[in-house]
This record gives C-alpha cells, structure tokens and sequence, in this order.
C-alpha cells in the first residue's frame, strides 16, 4: 500500500458518498486532509473520522455552483500558503429527469456544479498547479460520462466535458497527471439530492444506488489508481460491462440501454 505521508491532499465534495471514503482512505495513508464542500457540519464529521484515523484535517466551505464561493476558497488557500500534491475534483450533482422534462435552468446547475466548478477552481489554482512541481488531479467523472442514459442528459453531458477539459489540461503541463476516476453503481446518497427536471430532489435512495459497490471499497480502488498515476480507472461492478458494450458493439448498446432501469 503506498503511502501518502507528507502529502497534502485537498478533496472537494467530502462532506459525503466518495468523497468522504477517499478522505478515510488518503487518512489511513498518513495524508494531510484539506477537505471542502457546502455542509460544515458533515465535514467536521469526515474530519473527526480522518483525525481518528491518524491524519491531519482542516476543512473549508466552498459551493462548487458558485464563482463568487470558489473565488474566496481560492484565495482562503493561496492567502495560507497551501501547496496541494493531489487535488481531487469529486463534487457533483445528478439528474433524474427526461431531456425534454428538463427545464434549461436545471441543465445549467447541472454543468455548473459539475463541469464549471471543477473548471474555475482548477484555473483559480494554476499558480501552484503550473509549473515543475508534479501535481497529481483526480477527476470524479462517472460511467454515464461514457455514453449517453436515459433520465440523465444534463448529467452525462457534464461528465462528458470533463474528459476534454482536462486531457486537455494535461496534455499542456508535463507536470500533471490527470487520474480520471469512473464510478458506476456506488452506494451513496447522490440520488437523494438528484435533480428533477423542475429543480426539486429527488429525495430517494435509488434501488440500483443502495445496491451499488460500497463506497469504501470504491476509494479503496481509487486511491490505488491515483497512487499508480493511472489516466483512466472504471470502478463498479457488472454494471461496468455497458461501457465495453457501447465500445465493442454500438447497435446492442442502444437496443438495451434504455431497457435498464435508471433508478
């Protein structure tokens, strides 16, 4: 098991779900846990679990949909002289609506929180991630980044644009190395707080989402491949077989991806 010792490592959206396993599992590898999201009071919770795991935590608020949010967590950083080895993006939001369903403002929060956050904070970040100093960046994208799903339009178009973005980004600074992280059925609360295609919650635990892959087990596999320097790493369970599917055989991708149940 490789070891984080020394590291700092700032994950967004660890309030919860994956992002919350990921801090346990950098805090068991003796990382400095530099942890942001909305809810405070989640945080301290993950930061007394990673405390009582050995590591070092501090928290910070930060809305992932707002510039202004992002914009003063950035600088909270720059004005403490943090210097992160590993940045990993994993705040998000889902969707649980028809395209058509789905009023525009929805699609809008849906890109915001997930692509256009990830984005602004890593180029309000680019004093310390350009340069010689390696950087590693971990982007939580999802299986539905892959290919397109039923009642998830706005949400596989935002995990879509993260793969640009950031092979982009990487292909431009030799000091990064860009972990794509691609989780497919993991059981986290994320389709409680999915959106509706007025804006409402969803505010229930999907069948498929309660039977998913645990999320511990999930950052267990993550964090390897971070610690690898893997450029892609699907992490789930049989659910994984559409993304071979879609690329080995299109026409039966599309035959039975809208047999399956998006819940």
């Amino acid at each position: 098991m490789k070891s984080f010792k020394g590291s700092k490592i700032l994950i967004t959206g660890a309030s919860s779900g994956i992002g919350a396993a990921l801090a346990c599992e950098f805090a068991t590898r003796g990382a400095s846990l530099y942890l942001a999201a909305r809810n405070i009071a989640r945080l301290e919770e993950v930061k007394s679990r990673c405390e009582s795991l050995g590591a070092q935590a501090q928290v910070f608020s930060v809305d992932m949909a707002s510039e202004t949010s992002i914009e003063a967590f950035a600088s909270e950083v720059t004005q403490l002289g943090l210097l992160f080895d590993v940045i990993v993006l994993n705040a998000g939001i889902s969707q649980r609506a028809l395209t058509f369903d789905t009023d525009i403002a929805v699609d809008r929060k849906v890109m915001e929180t997930n692509f256009f956050g990830p984005v602004f904070l890593t180029k309000m970040l680019a004093s310390q991630i350009r340069g010689s100093r390696p950087v590693k960046l971990a982007v939580t994208t999802s299986i539905s980044g892959l290919f397109g799903f039923p009642l998830r339009s706005a949400y596989c178009a935002s995990k879509h644009a993260l793969f640009g973005f950031f092979e982009s980004l990487e292909t431009e600074n030799p000091n990064v190395r860009v972990t794509f992280l691609i989780p497919g059925r993991i059981n986290t609360p994320i389709s409680k707080s999915a959106l509706h295609g007025d804006g409402r919650s969803h505010d229930a635990m999907d069948q498929g989402q309660a039977n998913g892959m645990d999320a511990a087990a999930c950052a267990k596999v993550a964090v390897r491949a971070i610690a690898r320097g893997r450029h892609r790493k699907l992490i789930g369970r049989g659910e994984l077989i559409m993304v071979y599917i879609k690329k080995l055989c299109p026409w039966l991708f599309f035959k039975i991806a809208g047999r399956i149940s998006a819940t």
